[in-house]
Protein backbone atom coordinates (compact mmCIF):
# COMPACT_ATOMS: atom_id res chain seq x y z
CA UNK A 1 0.00 0.00 0.00
CA UNK A 2 1.33 3.53 -1.03
CA UNK A 3 1.95 6.02 1.79
CA UNK A 4 0.23 8.44 -0.15
CA UNK A 5 -3.16 6.37 0.03
CA UNK A 6 -6.32 8.38 0.17
CA UNK A 7 -9.69 7.40 0.73
CA UNK A 8 -11.92 9.29 -1.69
CA UNK A 9 -15.32 9.63 -2.87
CA UNK A 10 -17.11 13.02 -3.76
CA UNK A 11 -16.03 16.09 -2.63
CA UNK A 12 -14.32 14.44 0.32
CA UNK A 13 -10.20 13.15 0.13
CA UNK A 14 -9.30 11.41 3.04
CA UNK A 15 -5.25 11.05 4.11
CA UNK A 16 -4.17 8.27 5.53
CA UNK A 17 -2.08 7.67 8.97
CA UNK A 18 0.88 5.38 8.70
CA UNK A 19 -0.04 2.08 8.59
CA UNK A 20 2.10 -1.20 8.95
CA UNK A 21 1.22 -2.57 5.54
CA UNK A 22 2.46 0.35 4.26
CA UNK A 23 6.11 -0.41 5.26
CA UNK A 24 7.06 -1.89 2.19
CA UNK A 25 6.30 1.32 0.13
CA UNK A 26 8.23 3.01 2.71
CA UNK A 27 11.54 0.63 2.65
CA UNK A 28 13.20 2.72 -0.05
CA UNK A 29 13.09 5.90 2.59
CA UNK A 30 14.54 3.60 5.50
CA UNK A 31 10.70 3.06 6.79
CA UNK A 32 11.47 5.93 9.19
CA UNK A 33 8.66 7.41 10.85
CA UNK A 34 8.82 10.97 9.70
CA UNK A 35 9.47 14.06 12.11
CA UNK A 36 7.46 16.57 12.97
CA UNK A 37 7.66 20.23 14.97
CA UNK A 38 4.63 22.05 17.00
CA UNK A 39 5.51 25.49 18.13
CA UNK A 40 3.17 27.05 20.48
CA UNK A 41 2.81 30.74 21.82
CA UNK A 42 0.88 32.56 24.82
CA UNK A 43 1.69 35.69 23.72
CA UNK A 44 0.81 37.47 27.36
CA UNK A 45 3.22 35.03 29.41
CA UNK A 46 2.86 32.97 32.24
CA UNK A 47 2.89 34.05 35.55
CA UNK A 48 6.31 33.19 36.94
CA UNK A 49 5.11 32.51 40.56
CA UNK A 50 2.54 30.14 39.94
CA UNK A 51 5.32 28.01 37.15
CA UNK A 52 8.71 27.80 37.97
CA UNK A 53 9.58 25.17 41.17
CA UNK A 54 12.78 25.94 43.90
CA UNK A 55 14.38 22.80 42.57
CA UNK A 56 15.27 21.41 39.25
CA UNK A 57 16.54 18.06 38.21
CA UNK A 58 14.23 15.05 38.06
CA UNK A 59 12.60 15.63 41.43
CA UNK A 60 11.06 19.22 41.31
CA UNK A 61 7.87 20.92 43.29
CA UNK A 62 4.93 20.33 41.78
CA UNK A 63 3.94 24.11 41.59
CA UNK A 64 0.36 25.08 40.83
CA UNK A 65 0.69 24.97 37.10
CA UNK A 66 2.97 22.11 36.85
CA UNK A 67 -0.05 20.57 38.96
CA UNK A 68 -1.56 20.52 35.81
CA UNK A 69 0.55 18.44 33.84
CA UNK A 70 1.55 15.97 36.29
CA UNK A 71 0.31 13.59 34.35
CA UNK A 72 2.76 14.08 31.28
CA UNK A 73 5.70 14.90 33.97
CA UNK A 74 8.00 12.20 32.22
CA UNK A 75 6.75 13.58 28.96
CA UNK A 76 8.01 16.95 28.89
CA UNK A 77 11.12 18.97 29.86
CA UNK A 78 10.63 22.75 31.42
CA UNK A 79 13.91 25.30 30.93
CA UNK A 80 14.43 28.50 32.24
CA UNK A 81 17.17 31.00 31.53
CA UNK A 82 16.75 31.07 27.67
CA UNK A 83 15.36 34.01 25.64
CA UNK A 84 16.47 36.15 22.78
CA UNK A 85 18.77 39.45 23.66
CA UNK A 86 17.66 43.01 22.43
CA UNK A 87 14.12 42.53 22.25
CA UNK A 88 12.65 45.72 23.32
CA UNK A 89 10.77 47.29 20.41
CA UNK A 90 8.77 50.55 19.54
CA UNK A 91 6.11 48.97 21.39
CA UNK A 92 5.45 46.80 24.30
CA UNK A 93 4.49 43.50 22.84
CA UNK A 94 6.71 43.34 19.61
CA UNK A 95 8.30 40.57 20.93
CA UNK A 96 5.55 38.69 19.83
CA UNK A 97 6.73 39.35 16.09
CA UNK A 98 10.52 37.53 16.76
CA UNK A 99 9.36 34.55 18.99
CA UNK A 100 10.58 31.89 16.01
CA UNK A 101 12.97 34.04 14.64
CA UNK A 102 15.43 35.98 16.85
CA UNK A 103 15.41 39.16 14.89
CA UNK A 104 17.24 42.06 17.11
CA UNK A 105 15.28 45.05 17.78
CA UNK A 106 11.51 43.97 17.14
CA UNK A 107 9.33 47.28 15.37
CA UNK A 108 11.84 49.66 15.42
CA UNK A 109 12.68 51.75 12.58
CA UNK A 110 14.27 49.95 9.62
CA UNK A 111 13.11 46.80 11.35
CA UNK A 112 13.21 43.50 9.08
CA UNK A 113 12.26 40.14 10.36
CA UNK A 114 14.06 36.61 9.19
CA UNK A 115 12.47 33.51 9.18
CA UNK A 116 11.30 31.77 11.70
CA UNK A 117 12.25 28.32 13.11
CA UNK A 118 9.10 26.69 11.57
CA UNK A 119 9.10 28.01 7.64
CA UNK A 120 13.37 27.14 7.63
CA UNK A 121 12.06 23.18 8.70
CA UNK A 122 9.03 23.68 6.25
CA UNK A 123 11.77 24.49 2.92
CA UNK A 124 13.63 21.16 4.21
CA UNK A 125 10.21 19.10 5.22
CA UNK A 126 7.36 20.42 3.88
CA UNK A 127 7.76 19.94 0.45
CA UNK A 128 6.88 16.50 1.05
CA UNK A 129 3.34 16.93 2.62
CA UNK A 130 -0.23 18.57 1.19
CA UNK A 131 0.70 21.57 3.65
CA UNK A 132 4.22 22.58 3.89
CA UNK A 133 3.50 24.12 7.59
CA UNK A 134 0.23 25.11 9.21
CA UNK A 135 0.27 28.38 11.06
CA UNK A 136 -2.87 28.93 13.22
CA UNK A 137 -4.24 31.94 15.82
CA UNK A 138 -6.85 31.96 18.42
CA UNK A 139 -7.83 35.48 17.56
CA UNK A 140 -6.57 36.90 14.59
CA UNK A 141 -4.29 36.37 11.58
CA UNK A 142 -1.23 37.34 12.83
CA UNK A 143 0.97 34.56 12.83
CA UNK A 144 4.82 34.07 14.37
CA UNK A 145 6.17 32.94 10.80
CA UNK A 146 8.08 34.41 8.97
CA UNK A 147 9.66 33.99 5.15
CA UNK A 148 13.08 34.52 4.70
CA UNK A 149 12.25 37.63 3.07
CA UNK A 150 11.05 38.13 6.44
CA UNK A 151 7.45 38.51 5.40
CA UNK A 152 4.50 37.23 7.45
CA UNK A 153 2.74 33.95 6.81
CA UNK A 154 -1.01 35.04 7.81
CA UNK A 155 -2.49 32.73 10.32
CA UNK A 156 -5.85 30.48 9.87
CA UNK A 157 -8.27 31.14 12.48
CA UNK A 158 -10.80 29.10 11.66
CA UNK A 159 -10.90 25.09 12.58
CA UNK A 160 -14.02 24.38 10.19
CA UNK A 161 -11.92 25.96 7.29
CA UNK A 162 -8.90 24.71 7.79
CA UNK A 163 -10.63 21.06 8.04
CA UNK A 164 -12.43 21.89 4.75
CA UNK A 165 -9.30 22.70 3.13
CA UNK A 166 -7.17 19.49 4.57
CA UNK A 167 -10.44 16.83 3.93
CA UNK A 168 -12.88 18.41 1.54
CA UNK A 169 -11.75 18.68 -2.41
CA UNK A 170 -13.92 18.71 -5.63
CA UNK A 171 -15.89 20.98 -7.36
CA UNK A 172 -17.32 24.26 -5.54
CA UNK A 173 -21.08 22.40 -5.42
CA UNK A 174 -19.82 19.11 -4.24
CA UNK A 175 -17.65 21.14 -1.78
CA UNK A 176 -20.73 22.79 -0.47
CA UNK A 177 -22.78 19.56 -0.28
CA UNK A 178 -20.55 18.02 2.07
CA UNK A 179 -20.40 21.20 4.34
CA UNK A 180 -23.81 20.91 4.40
CA UNK A 181 -23.92 16.90 5.58
CA UNK A 182 -21.14 17.67 8.42
CA UNK A 183 -24.19 20.50 9.43
CA UNK A 184 -26.81 18.12 9.47
CA UNK A 185 -24.36 16.16 11.59
CA UNK A 186 -23.27 13.52 8.97
CA UNK A 187 -19.55 12.32 8.96
CA UNK A 188 -17.21 12.15 5.65
CA UNK A 189 -16.99 8.80 6.80
CA UNK A 190 -20.23 8.17 5.61
CA UNK A 191 -19.19 9.12 1.78
CA UNK A 192 -15.97 6.96 2.36
CA UNK A 193 -17.41 3.33 4.39
CA UNK A 194 -17.07 1.27 1.33
CA UNK A 195 -13.81 2.06 0.57
CA UNK A 196 -13.03 2.08 4.20
CA UNK A 197 -14.38 -1.66 4.21
CA UNK A 198 -11.97 -2.32 1.37
CA UNK A 199 -8.85 -1.12 3.08
CA UNK A 200 -9.16 -2.87 6.03
CA UNK A 201 -9.30 -6.01 4.15
CA UNK A 202 -6.07 -5.45 2.42
CA UNK A 203 -4.55 -4.26 6.12
CA UNK A 204 -3.06 -6.06 8.79
CA UNK A 205 -4.90 -6.78 12.04
CA UNK A 206 -2.57 -4.33 13.66
CA UNK A 207 -3.53 -1.95 11.64
CA UNK A 208 -7.14 -2.45 11.75
CA UNK A 209 -7.11 -0.89 15.69
CA UNK A 210 -5.11 2.23 14.12
CA UNK A 211 -7.61 2.86 11.63
CA UNK A 212 -10.58 2.50 14.33
CA UNK A 213 -8.32 5.34 16.33
CA UNK A 214 -7.91 7.38 13.46
CA UNK A 215 -11.44 7.47 12.16
CA UNK A 216 -12.81 7.78 15.63
CA UNK A 217 -10.20 11.23 15.47
CA UNK A 218 -11.86 12.30 12.25
CA UNK A 219 -15.50 12.12 14.02
CA UNK A 220 -14.34 13.89 17.36
CA UNK A 221 -13.20 16.97 14.89
CA UNK A 222 -16.06 16.85 13.12
CA UNK A 223 -18.06 16.34 16.45
CA UNK A 224 -16.06 19.31 17.93
CA UNK A 225 -16.52 21.67 15.06
CA UNK A 226 -20.29 20.48 14.68
CA UNK A 227 -21.16 21.56 18.15
CA UNK A 228 -19.86 24.99 17.94
CA UNK A 229 -21.54 25.97 14.35
CA UNK A 230 -24.55 24.86 15.80
CA UNK A 231 -23.95 27.03 19.14
CA UNK A 232 -23.78 30.15 16.62
CA UNK A 233 -26.78 29.01 14.72
CA UNK A 234 -29.10 29.46 17.68
CA UNK A 235 -28.59 33.47 17.42
CA UNK A 236 -28.11 33.88 14.16
CA UNK A 237 -31.08 31.59 12.06
CA UNK A 238 -29.76 33.62 8.76
CA UNK A 239 -26.09 31.68 8.23
CA UNK A 240 -24.71 31.49 4.97
CA UNK A 241 -23.99 27.92 4.51
CA UNK A 242 -20.71 28.35 1.90
CA UNK A 243 -19.04 29.61 5.42
CA UNK A 244 -17.81 27.57 7.89
CA UNK A 245 -19.34 28.48 11.09
CA UNK A 246 -16.74 28.33 14.61
CA UNK A 247 -16.92 30.07 17.84
CA UNK A 248 -16.81 33.38 16.63
CA UNK A 249 -16.70 35.18 19.92
CA UNK A 250 -13.92 36.03 20.98
CA UNK A 251 -14.76 35.85 24.41
CA UNK A 252 -13.95 32.12 24.37
CA UNK A 253 -10.41 32.21 23.79
CA UNK A 254 -10.26 28.76 25.37
CA UNK A 255 -12.75 26.93 23.43
CA UNK A 256 -11.37 28.87 20.63
CA UNK A 257 -7.60 27.33 21.64
CA UNK A 258 -8.75 24.02 22.21
CA UNK A 259 -10.23 23.77 18.87
CA UNK A 260 -7.22 24.74 17.22
CA UNK A 261 -4.97 22.41 19.54
CA UNK A 262 -7.48 19.74 19.16
CA UNK A 263 -6.74 19.71 14.99
CA UNK A 264 -2.76 18.96 15.79
CA UNK A 265 -2.71 15.62 16.14
CA UNK A 266 -5.47 14.42 13.19
CA UNK A 267 -3.06 17.07 10.94
CA UNK A 268 -0.22 15.05 12.17
CA UNK A 269 -1.40 11.70 11.95
CA UNK A 270 -3.01 12.44 8.42
CA UNK A 271 0.63 13.69 7.65
CA UNK A 272 -1.22 16.81 6.28
CA UNK A 273 1.63 19.23 7.73
CA UNK A 274 5.13 18.18 9.67
CA UNK A 275 5.57 21.81 10.65
CA UNK A 276 2.70 23.10 12.83
CA UNK A 277 2.84 26.78 14.82
CA UNK A 278 -0.08 28.68 17.30
CA UNK A 279 -0.20 31.91 18.85
CA UNK A 280 -2.98 31.77 21.62
CA UNK A 281 -3.90 35.64 21.25
CA UNK A 282 -4.46 38.48 23.47
CA UNK A 283 -8.56 39.03 22.04
CA UNK A 284 -8.53 42.29 23.65
CA UNK A 285 -11.66 41.43 25.82
CA UNK A 286 -12.93 39.59 29.00
CA UNK A 287 -12.10 35.94 28.85
CA UNK A 288 -14.84 33.05 29.36
CA UNK A 289 -13.76 32.05 32.33
CA UNK A 290 -15.30 31.31 35.62
CA UNK A 291 -14.69 33.83 38.10
CA UNK A 292 -12.72 36.33 35.57
CA UNK A 293 -13.82 40.10 35.12
CA UNK A 294 -11.61 41.36 33.66
CA UNK A 295 -9.26 41.99 30.65
CA UNK A 296 -6.80 39.32 29.83
CA UNK A 297 -4.00 41.98 28.86
CA UNK A 298 -5.37 44.49 31.34
CA UNK A 299 -4.68 41.32 33.76
CA UNK A 300 -1.18 40.53 32.88
CA UNK A 301 -0.13 43.90 34.13
CA UNK A 302 -1.62 43.20 37.34
CA UNK A 303 0.72 45.71 39.40
CA UNK A 304 1.01 42.93 42.06
CA UNK A 305 -3.05 43.65 43.22
CA UNK A 306 -3.71 39.48 44.19
CA UNK A 307 -7.09 39.68 42.80
CA UNK A 308 -5.71 40.36 39.91
CA UNK A 309 -3.30 38.03 40.09
CA UNK A 310 -5.94 35.55 41.03
CA UNK A 311 -8.35 36.37 37.58
CA UNK A 312 -5.17 36.30 35.41
CA UNK A 313 -4.45 32.65 36.91
CA UNK A 314 -7.95 31.31 36.27
CA UNK A 315 -7.01 32.37 32.31
CA UNK A 316 -3.11 30.92 31.94
CA UNK A 317 -4.70 27.41 34.37
CA UNK A 318 -6.86 27.00 31.26
CA UNK A 319 -4.16 27.67 28.78
CA UNK A 320 -1.91 25.31 30.27
CA UNK A 321 -4.93 22.53 30.74
CA UNK A 322 -5.02 23.15 26.50
CA UNK A 323 -1.92 22.32 26.54
CA UNK A 324 -1.82 19.18 28.65
CA UNK A 325 -4.48 17.85 26.96
CA UNK A 326 -2.63 18.13 23.28
CA UNK A 327 -0.33 16.37 25.02
CA UNK A 328 -2.74 13.46 26.43
CA UNK A 329 -4.01 13.23 22.80
CA UNK A 330 -0.56 13.10 21.09
CA UNK A 331 -0.16 10.10 23.12
CA UNK A 332 -2.82 8.21 22.35
CA UNK A 333 -2.49 8.18 19.06
CA UNK A 334 -0.23 5.06 18.23
CA UNK A 335 1.93 4.82 14.71
CA UNK A 336 4.06 1.66 14.64
CA UNK A 337 5.49 0.70 17.81
CA UNK A 338 5.34 4.27 19.23
CA UNK A 339 2.78 7.48 19.29
CA UNK A 340 2.77 10.53 17.74
CA UNK A 341 4.49 12.75 20.51
CA UNK A 342 7.54 10.26 20.57
CA UNK A 343 7.65 11.29 16.48
CA UNK A 344 6.87 15.32 17.57
CA UNK A 345 8.85 18.00 18.88
CA UNK A 346 5.78 20.08 20.98
CA UNK A 347 7.02 23.05 22.27
CA UNK A 348 5.22 25.56 24.48
CA UNK A 349 5.98 28.96 25.62
CA UNK A 350 6.02 32.65 25.71
CA UNK A 351 7.86 35.54 24.40
CA UNK A 352 7.67 37.17 27.44
CA UNK A 353 8.93 35.93 30.65
CA UNK A 354 7.13 38.84 33.08
CA UNK A 355 4.04 40.31 31.73
CA UNK A 356 3.63 42.49 34.49
CA UNK A 357 6.62 44.25 32.89
CA UNK A 358 7.16 43.39 28.95
CA UNK A 359 10.63 41.87 30.17
CA UNK A 360 11.70 39.28 27.28
CA UNK A 361 14.31 37.30 29.54
CA UNK A 362 13.73 34.23 31.32
CA UNK A 363 10.94 32.97 29.42
CA UNK A 364 8.88 29.88 29.89
CA UNK A 365 9.65 27.17 27.46
CA UNK A 366 8.55 23.37 27.89
CA UNK A 367 9.20 20.74 25.30
CA UNK A 368 7.27 17.63 24.64
CA UNK A 369 7.87 14.46 22.86
CA UNK A 370 10.75 14.51 19.86
CA UNK A 371 12.42 11.72 20.94
CA UNK A 372 14.63 13.58 23.39
CA UNK A 373 14.49 12.65 27.50
CA UNK A 374 12.61 14.19 29.35
CA UNK A 375 11.18 14.45 33.06
CA UNK A 376 13.23 17.40 34.52
CA UNK A 377 13.15 21.00 35.11
CA UNK A 378 16.33 22.39 34.11
CA UNK A 379 17.27 25.66 34.70
CA UNK A 380 20.16 27.29 32.21
CA UNK A 381 22.62 30.13 32.72
CA UNK A 382 20.29 33.22 32.24
CA UNK A 383 20.30 34.40 28.88
CA UNK A 384 21.47 31.28 27.06
CA UNK A 385 20.18 31.90 23.66
CA UNK A 386 16.71 30.15 23.05
CA UNK A 387 17.82 29.44 19.68
CA UNK A 388 19.95 27.01 20.99
CA UNK A 389 17.01 25.15 21.94
CA UNK A 390 16.06 25.49 18.50
CA UNK A 391 18.66 24.19 16.80
CA UNK A 392 18.63 20.77 18.96
CA UNK A 393 15.10 20.88 17.64
CA UNK A 394 15.99 21.30 14.30
CA UNK A 395 18.71 18.68 14.24
CA UNK A 396 16.61 15.82 16.17
CA UNK A 397 14.06 16.20 13.31
CA UNK A 398 16.81 16.08 10.63
CA UNK A 399 17.29 19.00 9.51
CA UNK A 400 21.08 19.64 9.89
CA UNK A 401 21.87 23.29 10.53
CA UNK A 402 24.69 24.41 13.38
CA UNK A 403 23.36 28.05 13.04
CA UNK A 404 20.12 29.81 13.81
CA UNK A 405 18.71 33.29 14.74
CA UNK A 406 21.04 34.22 17.84
CA UNK A 407 22.98 30.29 18.59
CA UNK A 408 25.85 29.81 19.79
CA UNK A 409 25.45 26.06 19.91
CA UNK A 410 23.26 23.88 20.62
CA UNK A 411 21.16 22.91 24.06
CA UNK A 412 22.11 19.82 25.79
CA UNK A 413 20.69 18.42 29.26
Amino acid sequence: MQRRTFLKAAGVSLALPFLQSMAPACATTGGELPKRMVFICTALGLHPQSLWPDSTGADYEMTPYLELLKDHKQDFTLFSGLQHEDQTGRQPHDSELTFLTAARKPGMGGFRNTISIDQLAASHIGNQTRFRSVSLGSAKAQSQSYTRGGVMIPAQTSPAKLFAQMFLQGKASEIREQQQRLSDGKSILDELGSQAKKLKRKSSSEDHHLLNDYFESVRQAETNIAAAQGWMDKPKPKVDVDRPSDIHDHADMIGRTRLLMDLVPLIIQSDSSRVISIMVQDHYVVPKVQGVTGNHHNLSHHGQDDSKIEQLKRIEREIVSCYGSLLGKMKAKSEGDNTLLDSTSVLFGSNLGNANAHHANNLPIFLAGGGFEHGRYVKQKQGTPLCNLFVSILNQAGVETDQFGQSNGTLSW
